[in-house]
């Protein structure tokens, strides 16, 4: 575990703890949505890739889709994402850790065959689906490999 200085007060390490790391309420949002179309997959699903532990939100392990849904604060959103100005010390390279191991369960991910769909906590539910329609393919065919596939417009956000 990393060596982070300590959280700011014993009521905001208690209100760290009770953040959700499953089931937010983007996540739960496109996976009704992805069931409700018929799409069935594996939620919070652990792959062992080389060495390298990798949780995605949403697992299509049949056709090697794995999908995030990031939190604008929590993976540092370019557009939403804000930096806290108490204990600087604590969360700047808490942050870049986070992005950091993002970045690399990717790579591990791409390495084996797999196709990443991240997505931002804001982008509109519609675009989320067709981003990940669009890595799943089409039935009988195999998901394109290669980069993260990523919807481009904005509209309404999952919540």
């Amino acid at each position: 575990m990393a060596d982070y200085p300590k959280a700011s007060s014993a009521g905001r390490s208690a209100n760290m703890r009770a953040i959700r790391r499953t089931d937010t309420k983007p996540e739960l949002a496109l996976r009704q949505a992805l069931h409700r179309m018929g799409y069935r997959f594996r939620k919070d699903h652990r792959l062992d890739l080389d060495g390298r532990r990798v949780r995605p939100d949403i697992a299509f392990t049949a056709r090697k889709v794995a999908v995030f849904v990031d939190g604008c604060f929590w993976h540092a959103c370019p557009d939403h994402g804000s930096r806290p100005s108490v204990n600087q010390g604590y969360w700047n390279p808490k942050l870049a850790r986070n992005v950091e191991r993002d970045r690399m369960a990717d790579s591990a991910l791409e390495l084996a065959g797999w196709r990443v769909v991240r997505l931002w906590e804001h982008v509109p539910l519609e675009d989320a689906v067709a981003a990940v329609i669009t890595a799943l393919g089409r039935p009988g065919q195999p998901a394109q490999p290669g980069g993260p596939a990523q919807p481009s417009e904005t509209r309404e956000p999952l919540l």
